[in-house]
């Protein structure tokens, strides 16, 4: 006869499982069921409060039981933040909670060191090269002068760099090895996009004259946050 462990779990019942030191319960198999729900939601919805950064997926579901549907949880939190001054929203690859726009005005009022979600004050000029430099990375500064139609100056690359919205990712192979610029995670934080497939089609842009590149003062705000009945579709 077999000796039995006494620390071996009863049948059919999860132990919790241990990170570092920490032994954290993510089933919560003893609660019923509709409390195990709302304890998912909570977690999961407090972890994001918490994080500076948005929070993959991958992280977020260690919160939840193995058998927890966890696009059923998003929606049932975004369905309760409804009434409230944020959302729920995946941007850069995570989830983080964002005022919503129409509470911006109050947000600057304060000037507290809180800040409205959206991209920090950029020139059109400005607007124009980040925009750019999305569509065509890695892009070289001569390319994004073809690309405006007019000379990209190395004072706007320094702009753009220093709010975090671009990066030099290699030394292009042509003389002089010139840098090519990139657009970081924080651009996409900023313009509240999950990935850069996110981008609006640059063809269906230019065709409903969003994207007029030689003229320096065209409102490119368009470009990133278009209207929905300006953009019949997204990339997949």
């Amino acid at each position: 006869m077999k000796a039995h462990r006494q620390d071996s779990a009863p049948p059919n019942r999860r132990v919790p499982r241990r990170d570092g030191d920490l032994l954290f319960d993510a089933d919560l198999s003893d609660l019923p069921q509709a409390m195990r729900w709302r304890e998912w939601m909570g977690r999961v919805e407090a972890a994001i409060f918490a994080a500076p950064l948005p929070v993959t997926r991958d992280a977020l579901t260690k919160l939840v039981g193995r058998d927890c549907n966890f696009d059923d949880l998003i929606c049932d939190i975004r369905e309760d933040l409804r009434a409230r001054p944020y959302d729920l929203v995946l941007v850069a690859g995570g989830y983080q909670l964002r005022t919503k726009p129409r509470y911006a005005d109050a947000i600057r009022v304060l000037n507290n060191g809180a800040r409205a979600a959206g991209p920090p004050a950029l020139t059109p000029t400005e607007l124009l090269t980040v925009t750019a430099i999305a569509y065509l990375q890695p892009a070289t500064r001569a390319e994004l002068s073809q690309f405006a139609g007019r000379e990209i100056s190395r004072d706007v690359i320094g702009a753009l760099k220093r709010h975090r919205l671009i990066d030099a990712a290699l030394r292009a192979p042509e003389p002089g090895a010139p840098f090519a610029y990139v657009t970081t995670r924080k651009f996409l934080e900023v313009f509240g996009l999950a990935s850069l497939r996110d981008l609006p089609d640059i063809e269906r842009l230019e065709d409903k004259g969003l994207l007029e590149r030689p003229k320096p003062e065209s409102d490119l705000d368009a470009v990133l946050f278009a209207e929905e009945e300006d953009l019949e579709e997204h990339w997949e």
